[in-house]
């Protein structure tokens, strides 16, 4: 099952290379503007897993500049399960001025609120 999975992380990722979108052209201003508003995003993610390549290709394909933490590094594991209280990914931290955070699991949920995030700049 290893050997299965190995191969077929390795395949998505070929593939999300060839087929990456293109990103989105905006005026410096509302790219500048859009900047902020996503400077305290953090998307929680594993390389091979085929909902982080959803979320990882909205990103790119709306032109986000969205930190990205990869669990396979203990620390950040550690942080998304104390701070999160889950393993799961892929998982959006959104943090607010207050010192607050919000964590969005499901790429579907993380999918759409990025979109609406973009269209909104």
């Amino acid at each position: 099952m290893t050997i299965i999975r190995f191969i077929l992380g390795r395949l998505i990722l070929l593939f999300n290379v060839i087929f990456a979108p293109k990103k989105a052209k905006r005026e410096l201003a509302l790219q500048q503007q859009l900047d902020a508003k996503t400077r305290d995003f953090s998307l929680y993610q594993l390389n091979a897993c085929p909902f982080c390549v959803k979320v990882r290709r909205t990103i790119r394909r709306e032109n986000l500049n969205i930190e990205i933490r990869d669990i396979k590094q203990q620390n950040i594991l550690n942080e998304l399960v104390e701070n999160g209280g889950k393993r799961t990914v892929p998982c959006l931290r959104i943090d607010s001025e207050d010192g607050s955070s919000q964590w969005m699991y499901e790429s579907k949920a993380i999918v759409q609120y990025l979109q609406q995030v973009a269209k909104a700049a």
